[in-house]
């Protein structure tokens, strides 16, 4: 599914709340993939960069979330080419540096990373994987809740389901009224308020409000302009 968990929510008056907390190095990397005008060879360039700048930089716990994120973002690029079997090998690379994270320093991060992998490996992983897998996900988010209440990336992992699950075991409104909660109960960095701005657009979208949706892809595509799954979305009348 293209836009499976790529994005999430929110309203016009947030567009430019967020607080940068990524380190300067990862973030060329992420918003390379947001942005989506790059390939995967030349995002993987960014993603061995911000993997050699980690190592310079960070020990530890530290250390191991940052190539845990790394890993995410590099699995994000290959999933949007539908390279899945790529996809898979980092999300499981990434995973494997969260749940040492977790084990050494837990704190919401370490859970979310460790959510956030899982999530996308479901994704592109088998049928047998995600059933398997796909409830730890939704676990993984509330322990890093437990850390930190405010966490925008955790909430939209719990909210998610609602949106992106196929039929019949989605809820739109319910996911449209957990992603706009976000806006009031979360610390959101900019990919976060690109989510929350995106799912809430998709949701209305799936249910055919076109006139609803739209508000939302516009103020997504005012935080990432070039990024084409938006662009796919605001098509449809």
């Amino acid at each position: 599914m293209k836009v499976c968990m790529l994005a999430l929510f929110l309203p016009a008056f947030c567009v430019g709340l967020w607080a940068e907390n990524l380190q300067e190095w990862l973030i060329p990397l992420r918003e390379a993939v947001y942005e989506q005008e790059l390939d995967a060879e030349k995002i993987e360039i960014l993603y061995l960069a911000a993997k050699i700048a980690a190592n310079e930089n960070l020990s530890g716990s530290a250390l191991d979330l940052a190539l845990s994120r790394c890993e995410y973002f590099m699995g994000r690029a290959f999933q949007y080419y539908k390279r899945n079997k790529e996809a898979f090998a980092r999300y499981q690379e990434g995973l494997k540096f969260a749940e040492k994270a977790v084990a050494a320093a837990p704190g919401a991060e370490a859970w979310v990373m460790r959510a956030e992998n899982l999530s996308q490996s479901c994704a592109v992983g088998t049928v047998g994987y995600a059933m398997s897998n796909g409830l730890n996900v939704e676990k993984f988010a509330k322990n890093a809740l437990a850390f930190n209440s405010r966490n925008a990336a955790a909430q939209i992992l719990i909210a998610a389901r609602w949106v992106y699950a196929p039929s019949p075991f989605n809820n739109h409104r319910k996911g449209i009224e957990m992603m706009s909660e976000i806006l009031k109960k979360g610390d959101m960095e900019k990919d976060d308020l690109f989510n929350v701005n995106f799912a809430i657009g998709y949701a209305y979208v799936q249910q055919k409000k076109y006139a609803d949706a739209r508000p939302w892809l516009q103020k997504s595509l005012e935080i990432y302009p070039s990024n084409k799954l938006i662009a796919e979305l605001l098509e449809k009348k």
